[in-house]
């Protein structure tokens, strides 16, 4: 519903053992069918821009491809340390109060800027993947002032689509473990069906509360802080 799912989930998987690569493939399997249905969802709510998700879905392809390569060779300690600082950061970013207008009164406007921003923003999803989706609402709202209910649909959307390609590199490499990835999918699919239709109707207060603060206590285990 509000984003920074797999900060919960990836650092779980790395802590019952396994190793940085092989949590962040099995992650995958889980945010692939719970944006697949978070998406479904959405078109059963009536919210969906097919055309224009598709247009900037493709953007983020390419940058999703280098963003695993790039995972599947990167050292567990290193990849630990960075998803520690990326982490911290979310904490800081979720304690920023946020603008409670909707966004339906805004004019929609179109940036080319935008699609550069998902270039990147699919390397940062294939490489680590956590707070992807805020990056996501922060480059679509922020340079095409879209409806924020819209932005959240098409950040599922360009989630399921970038995660694909990201996904088949960690199968490739062997970085997948198919228990823990399809019983993780199990529970991310339930939240990502009703968390879409919550969404739609506002509310998310409580669910970032808990989030900061089982965010900042993972990111210390990370960093080594005990």
């Amino acid at each position: 519903m509000a984003g920074g799912g797999s900060s919960l989930t990836l650092p779980a998987l790395i802590f019952i053992g396994l190793d940085s690569a092989a949590a962040n493939g099995t992650n995958r399997v889980g945010i692939l069918v719970q944006s697949i249905l978070a998406t479904l969802s959405y078109r059963h709510e009536k919210v969906s821009a097919l055309e224009k998700s598709l247009k900037l879905a493709a953007f983020t392809i390419p940058g999703a491809i280098l963003g695993a390569l790039v995972a599947v060779n990167i050292s567990n300690e290193w990849f630990d340390r960075i998803l520690g600082i990326v982490m911290i950061g979310i904490i800081i970013t979720m304690l920023i109060p946020r603008n409670k207008r909707s966004g339906e009164a805004l004019a929609e406007r179109n940036s080319w800027l935008v699609y550069p921003a998902m270039l990147a923003v699919g390397f940062y999803g294939g490489f680590i993947q956590v707070g992807v989706g805020f990056l996501i609402m922060a480059a679509l709202y922020h340079l095409t002032r879209m409806n924020l209910v819209y932005v959240n649909m098409h950040k599922m959307f360009l989630t399921m689509v970038f995660t694909i390609p990201a996904l088949i590199i960690f199968i490739w490499t062997g970085n997948v473990d198919w228990v823990l990835g399809l019983t993780l999918a199990a529970g991310n699919g339930l939240g990502g069906w009703w968390a879409a239709r919550y969404s739609v109707r506002g509310g998310e207060r409580v669910i970032r509360r808990i989030m900061v603060v089982a965010i900042f206590i993972i990111a210390l285990k990370l960093l080594g802080v005990f």
